[in-house]
């Protein structure tokens, strides 16, 4: 049965990850929304906090995954609420700022690949580097499986040639996990994962983009030119196998795309908290006792935004808990995600226009800019909602597109 209260030993998780959104996040929020591109070398020591926490076994932030054994089962056994600490946690973090939070070293999505789909030497190897996701393309954005980047075994090398776009921290991160084929005829199983290290020669920063929201984070566009990477930088097995290969770098979407639905949740949540506030300052209550047809027009509208923020939250820790529980929750991920990130775009622009002009003095119109990538980076809201439809009909992704 599933349990959606947040466990009482998750308290002090959350606890801490609020006090350090609330104290550092928040004050600096507009400093880096401001300043594009430059660091926040304040992150530094949240980094090695949750660098301790990680190695503890602790959890409650970073890039998760799913382990398998060397069989190639998902272990078995409920992992501590591991996932659920880390959704609990991000929400937190997020209702502080969600480009801070995306700008955390070594916690970047190309981490979560690496944690599920690297063999054990391999994540020993790659332990303690920040690793970004390098996925998209100039000519293919949502079809993960239509990538034309290259990988051709050269010796001891694969050499990689291709062009990736909206990488996330691609600028400062220590290595890029790269998707590209082995053999373009054999479809989206040859697709394989590559941890590909700064400084490697052919490997080029082309540029770092200016964006609407989450300025604190960069994202870049990157290229790769006759790029020669050990072929012990493969994650996982080179062998082309229909039914492992594709699966085996799809699977870490299953662990991530609950994260950036909490990603959504805590900037919904901070959101409406501070329209709460402005309201409550300019004498409208919200009165939960009272029909919402018999309340102010701008309480009536918080209850309709709040009840929608409710299913989204509920939404995620189901799918969080079902991958706690090594419970398949593809379909729970994407519902979760395609909500989350449909409601907050919706409530963010509802809370400024309730609040009305309040420009710069409050964050709710930074908050409206950051909420839209997170309707559309881990998978867009038409992906979602695709992928929701074929999990329900039975239907495969050549049966129904």
């Amino acid at each position: 049965m599933i349990n959606l209260e947040v466990p009482k030993k998750a308290g002090a998780l959350i606890n801490q990850a609020y006090q350090a959104a609330a104290e550092v996040f928040r004050p600096i929020s507009r400093k880096y929304d401001r300043a594009e591109h430059t660091y926040p070398a304040e992150l530094d020591m949240f980094a090695a906090l949750l660098d301790g926490l990680n190695s503890s076994g602790e959890g409650g932030a970073g890039a998760a995954g799913v382990r398998r054994s060397d069989s190639g089962k998902e272990e078995k056994g409920n992992r501590n609420g591991a996932n659920l600490n880390v959704v609990l946690g991000t929400i937190e973090m997020c209702w502080g700022d969600v480009g801070l939070l995306l700008s955390m070293p070594r916690q970047g999505l190309g981490n979560a690949a690496i944690s599920s789909v690297a063999t054990d030497e391999q994540l020993e190897r790659f332990s303690g580097m920040w690793a970004a996701m390098a996925i998209t393309e100039p000519s293919c954005g949502s079809d993960s499986a239509a990538i034309t980047a290259t990988a051709r075994l050269d010796g001891d090398h694969y050499v990689l040639n291709g062009e990736k776009i909206f990488v996330t921290s691609g600028e400062r991160a220590d290595a890029v996990v790269v998707w590209a084929t082995l053999d373009k005829s054999k479809g989206r199983a040859a697709i394989k994962s590559f941890v590909v290290e700064k400084g490697t020669p052919g490997f080029e920063v082309v540029r770092v983009e200016h964006k609407l929201g989450i300025r604190a984070s960069d994202t870049a566009v990157l290229r790769f030119e006759n790029c020669r990477v050990p072929k012990e930088n493969l994650l996982g097995s080179p062998e082309i196998d229909t039914k492992k290969g594709f699966a085996g770098v799809m699977q870490t979407f299953d662990n991530t795309r609950p994260l950036v639905a909490a990603m959504a949740i805590g900037v919904a949540r901070a959101a409406l908290d501070e329209t709460r506030r402005i309201l409550s300052e300019a004498g409208i209550e919200i009165d939960y006792d009272r029909p919402a047809n018999t309340q102010h027009a701008a309480a009536a509208e918080f209850l309709r935004l709040e009840a929608d923020y409710e299913s989204a939250y509920l939404l995620t820790l189901e799918s969080a808990w079902m991958a706690d529980n090594r419970k398949p929750n593809s379909l729970q991920a994407s519902m979760a995600k395609a909500k989350a990130g449909r409601s907050v775009v919706e409530i963010a622009l509802k809370c400024v226009e309730l609040t009305g002009a309040y420009g710069e003095e409050s964050l709710l119109e930074k908050w409206a800019r950051d909420a839209k990538i997170l309707d559309i980076f881990e998978g867009t809201q038409q992906i979602q909602q695709l992928i929701v439809a074929r999990r329900i009909l039975g239907k495969t992704s050549a049966e129904l597109k």
